[in-house]
């Protein structure tokens, strides 16, 4: 199965590379990459379908109900490898000057 991997996409995926073992809420994943949550929570979906994300729910605490949590897969942490890898720029050897 094709992944899109739209600039969006390759944020949440880049953004949870960055700890690929931590459980994140997100709410968090929106504070860091900006993404509304009309665009995160279906992208988040999408890559739990494709099994590159594991999702569970947190237990609730001090009155708080429970939130839902997500992190990489051993799947999902190398489709974010790729994906990052991917969307790098390509460095071109700048030309000397004075020649």
């Amino acid at each position: 199965m094709k992944l899109r991997r739209s600039p969006q996409t390759s944020q949440i995926l880049h953004s949870l590379l960055c700890s690929p073992q931590e459980w994140r809420h997100g709410y968090e994943m929106s504070l860091n990459t900006g993404l509304k949550s009309g665009t995160l929570y279906p992208i988040l979906i999408r890559l739990a379908e494709r099994q590159l994300l594991e999702t569970k729910w947190e237990d609730p605490k001090n009155g708080r109900p429970p939130r839902h949590l997500y992190r990489l897969t051993q799947r999902g942490i190398e489709v974010a490898r790729s994906s990052v890898i991917e969307s790098q720029p390509l460095r071109t050897k700048e030309p000397a000057f004075g020649m």
